[in-house]
């Protein structure tokens, strides 16, 4: 099954030679759930030809808001809409989660209570994920297409399922420790307050949920549509 990764943003010229890109990185979370991909630059403007080049879509995380201003976003939200309609399943992480909440009739802001960073906890229809994260913009009200599949005190709308055609994660489970401790120390340094940085570090080591998630990415992909 051939995955289409919209890549939507990049990581930090500093970590990008060592542990990849975002691309490289879903290369490895779902390198054992027999999928090919192809990555199309939509930061840069490189948009496929039309919802049916891939099989599926997996639109990655940015450091850019999904409610900004940037050339790629209307044409970008424009595609979801296609795809929905099309029935061509696309999955959403963190960025990716946003802009097809958004793009769906949801929406995204800046969240007032601030940044989540690092291993987070879940609710996933009762049973407990942990998963890092790295955001601050959250998807505040879902669209009536949307169901909750995972949620937290901090983050409502942390997963949701949109039938059989969207499946979306706010947390990031192609980051492993190392990289979310490389952002802190290339993006995190005087934006994201020290407490929760120095709380994120104190749980970096332990084992976290990311071999979950991608297997349910990979079931959704993979699942029987008409």
């Amino acid at each position: 099954m051939l995955i289409g990764i919209l890549q939507t943003g990049q990581s930090p010229d500093v970590l990008r030679d060592k542990m990849g890109d975002y691309p490289d990185m879903f290369h490895a979370l779902l390198a054992d759930h027999d999928l090919s991909f192809r990555t199309f630059h939509v930061e840069a403007m490189e948009f496929p030809g039309g919802v049916h080049d891939c099989d599926g879509w997996l639109i990655t995380g940015s450091r850019h808001g999904a409610y900004e201003d940037h050339p790629f976003i209307a044409p970008l939200e424009a595609f979801i809409r296609e795809a929905y309609a099309a029935r061509v399943p696309m999955v959403g992480i963190c960025f990716g989660h946003q802009i097809i909440a958004q793009a769906l009739g949801g929406k995204v802001e800046r969240y007032a209570e601030g940044w989540a960073v690092g291993p987070q906890d879940y609710d996933f229809g009762g049973e407990k994920l942990t998963l890092n994260a790295w955001h601050r913009d959250q998807v505040v009200q879902r669209p009536d297409c949307a169901e909750v599949a995972g949620s937290s005190a901090f983050c409502e709308n942390a997963a949701l399922v949109y039938g059989d055609r969207a499946y979306t994660v706010q947390a990031h489970p192609e980051f492993t420790g190392s990289f979310v401790r490389g952002l802190m120390q290339t993006r995190g340094k005087g934006v994201v307050p020290d407490p929760l940085m120095e709380s994120a570090e104190a749980r970096l080591a332990e084992a976290n949920s990311a071999s979950v998630i991608a297997r349910q990415i990979a079931e959704f992909f993979k699942q029987p549509r008409v």
